[in-house]
């Protein structure tokens, strides 16, 4: 239930950054959710392995690479999938920090909604 619901809230959150950013475009709640599902692969399976490559850099730049890495997640979903797309790198980079302070804010509610035992 809490991973359904979660994946609704971020399908919702990637409209919400098509609303707010011009350089980002969704085509329906759909594609939302099946946009949010690859970002979710990816994150879970490519993310940790360019952290982990690009390690050396991160640490030069003070952890400001990881947002290079967000836009880069954000970018290849749009690359592959029809229903999301970037209008740049650029696009990208606000997208996901758009996107991940959603998140954040996804997972802080439903931290404090679950805890308390409602669902």
């Amino acid at each position: 239930m809490k991973l359904l619901l979660r994946w609704f809230l971020l399908a919702a959150a990637l409209l919400l950054v098509a609303h707010l950013y011009p350089g980002v475009k969704v085509a329906s709640f759909g594609s939302a959710l099946l946009a949010a599902f690859v970002l979710g692969l990816l994150n879970t399976l490519v993310r940790p392995l360019l952290v982990l490559l690009t390690l050396p850099v991160t640490v030069l730049t003070l952890g400001l690479f990881l947002f290079v890495i967000n836009a880069a997640m954000f970018w290849s979903a749009a690359e592959l999938l029809s229903g999301l797309s970037v209008t740049g790198f650029g696009a990208a980079l606000v997208g996901s920090v758009i996107y991940s302070l959603c998140g954040m804010v996804i997972d802080s509610a439903m931290e404090r909604l679950f805890s308390r035992g409602e669902f």
